[in-house]
């Protein structure tokens, strides 16, 4: 188990592989191209690198066309790479921002299917106050009123607990070093912010665009005021 945890450790931690990684904390597919020009590396160089993070089990491949397509292998690996994030100095934070120029980012983003940042921490610690989820311990737990709560949107967490992934649970938000809400759950309710066009996609970018109609919505049914 240690021997295996190096393994993954210096696999992550390498430059060009950090930034695929990174890269695709999106949600979207990506070329190795395009993964080639965001790592500022060569074709043959990132092609090494893909490899690697295919063997590992830590990205998946599909072919459509002429095109090859990488993402993660799943939800569970981003939001491992989101997690580690978490562990920057507050200063490299800064940094990484300001690289970017998009400081939106640590007032919403996605954080591969669901809300993060100020405006996520903002949302699921609303969503504890009124007792719609609990905070148990290092979990969360959809409560009773919650099932009530939920279905008014259009979301149902029953059809969403069956699902072969995490239905409810943490995920440490890198810029604000507090806990927004991941799963299934978080992931259809920020489905449906878009849906409705309380949150918009940024181009681009993981930022996202709070609209009025979001901020009214909010704090109607939240009182989160962002």
């Amino acid at each position: 188990m240690k021997h295996a945890f190096k393994e993954t450790a210096a696999l992550v931690a390498e430059p060009v592989r950090a930034i695929i990684l990174w890269t695709l904390l999106d949600g979207k597919a990506y070329t190795a191209t395009e993964l080639a020009i965001a790592a500022e590396t060569s074709a043959s160089n990132i092609s090494m690198h893909l490899t690697r993070l295919l063997n590992a089990g830590l990205l998946k491949v599909e072919s459509q066309g002429r095109h090859r397509y990488y993402a993660f292998s799943g939800k569970e690996v981003a939001y491992a790479i989101e997690a580690l994030a978490a562990l920057m100095p507050f200063d490299n934070k800064k940094r990484l921002t300001e690289k970017e120029e998009v400081p939106a980012l640590r007032q919403a983003r996605t954080c591969y299917d669901h809300l993060a940042g100020k405006a996520g921490v903002a949302v699921t610690e609303a969503l504890i106050k009124q007792k719609i989820i609990v905070a148990s311990g290092s979990d969360f737990q959809l409560s009773k009123k919650g099932e009530q709560w939920f279905p008014g949107l259009g979301i149902d967490p029953g059809m969403l607990a069956q699902q072969r992934r995490s239905f409810i649970r943490p995920c440490l938000d890198w810029s604000e070093r507090k806990h927004h809400l991941a799963g299934s759950l978080a992931a259809a309710f920020l489905d449906k912010m878009l849906k409705e066009d309380w949150l918009r996609k940024s181009k681009d970018s993981r930022a996202l665009i709070i609209t009025s109609k979001g901020q009214k919505a909010l704090y109607d049914k939240l009182l989160v005021v962002l």
